[in-house]
């Protein structure tokens, strides 16, 4: 090749467009709400912390793709919730939203989240979300508010042998379907709920209802979350009730987020939960292992739904190999991994309505150690939000709410 040829080559190899490198996949990106500021935000804190956990047992990484988690804060307000999902789908685009704590906030969100057609996971618990207002793109990680106190009622009725109880509980749609869900099977099995004692939300001075409980009762079940629990257990205590009326109720009452805070007060109480630090599962076990390190011991039911639903979410774009960005699969491939996915919970699997089926333990509350912690004292494997009802015809019968069942004279 002589000079003139090996320049004109030169020349014509530089006209050449240089080849790119081949872009990065984008993020898979995640989209949490919940509340991280205001009285709910410790349950806020301990479910982002679950999450994280999930995402950092994969090193945030699924399918080929890095994970972005994109948090934002509801503060407790439907308005502001709303708004900051807006936020996530339009602005931040993300493939999947979770977290969402208030029922008020979870009602609020789905007409928008069926708009946009965007993969849900849900850990709030209004029965109706999964009943006779059932979606196509959300799905729960949690339970639906009745299901585990339909068991706390029949172990109630068949175990503990209480026939007459009366109800304390918060005047909220959470307070109103846990108090149905026991009293429907309670009854049922031959029990009686002889008086319902409604809460505001901002009393922490239990006084004035405690003082309304009749004396001919076997035992008091409560419906409390967070502070109202942790001053309510106290109260309880402090009235020289706890010696003479056993206390029963929903596992969040003395669920670790509350536990903390309590003393021997808590001693004796029994409760009704999906899940408890004390399941002797190897999925539990590498659970603790990890909040453990983390310096999250015991964690918080809220923790491990929230780990339960990052599990959920990285087995599912790993099965996709990543392509999240078809929603109906992305969708399909959650529901999968729900099932498919060891959890610390043991073993689920998510009904027509989005809502799991899954084991309910009867918890109580013992000091070991010299400390306080919820042990299983009994296990109802595989419960559906419809208990032992057939669904057809559970859902003719009214919703759970302030006044119904009624209390029978």
């Amino acid at each position: 090749m002589n000079r003139r040829s090996f320049l004109t080559g030169s020349l014509s190899l530089a006209a050449l467009p240089l080849a790119r490198p081949a872009a990065a996949a984008e993020s898979i990106r995640v989209g949490y709400i919940g509340p991280q500021t205001g009285i709910f935000a410790q349950a806020g804190k301990d479910m982002l912390d679950g999450l994280k956990m999930a995402f950092e047992q994969v090193n945030y990484q699924a399918g080929g793709r890095k994970i972005e988690l994109i948090e934002e804060d509801t503060e407790g307000n439907p308005a502001t919730a709303q708004a900051k999902y807006r936020k996530l789908a339009q602005q931040d685009r993300i493939h999947v939203l979770t977290g969402v704590l208030l029922s008020n906030i979870g009602y609020a969100l789905v007409q928008p989240i069926e708009r946009d057609s965007l993969p849900s996971l849900f850990l709030t618990t209004p029965d109706d979300l999964t009943k006779r207002r059932p979606t196509k793109w959300i799905l729960r990680s949690n339970f639906s508010a009745s299901q585990p106190m339909h068991a706390l009622g029949d172990y109630a009725a068949k175990t503990l042998k209480y026939r007459r109880v009366a109800v304390i509980a918060m005047d909220n749609p959470f307070g109103h379907e846990c108090s149905g869900g026991f009293q429907r099977v309670f009854e049922d099995a031959g029990g009686r709920v002889v008086q319902r004692i409604w809460v505001p939300l901002n009393a922490l001075d239990f006084a004035p209802y405690l003082t309304q409980l009749p004396r001919d009762i076997d035992a008091v079940v409560q419906v409390f979350v967070a502070g109202q629990a942790v001053r309510f257990a106290k109260q309880y205590a402090e009235q020289g009730l706890k010696e003479r009326l056993p206390l029963i109720g929903i596992g969040v009452f003395t669920d670790e987020s509350a536990l903390r805070s309590m003393g021997d007060e808590a001693i004796g109480i029994v409760t009704s939960l999906i899940w408890a630090p004390t399941l002797q599962t190897p999925a539990n076990q590498t659970f603790m292992r990890l909040a453990e390190a983390k310096g999250k011991n015991p964690p918080a039911y809220f923790t491990a739904v929230m780990y339960s639903a990052g599990r959920w979410i990285t087995a599912a774009a790993s099965a996709l190999e990543g392509q999240v960005e078809d929603r109906a699969r992305f969708l399909a491939a959650i529901r999968r991994a729900s099932e498919t996915t060891p959890d610390p919970r043991g073993p689920i699997t998510l009904d027509e309505y989005g809502n799991p089926t899954q084991n309910v333990y009867i918890l109580k509350v013992e000091r070991v150690s010299g400390k306080l912690q919820n042990t299983v004292i009994h296990t109802y494997p595989m419960v559906s939000q419809f208990w032992t009802y057939k669904p057809e015809e559970f859902l003719k019968m009214p919703a759970y709410d302030r006044n119904y069942p009624p209390v029978k004279p």
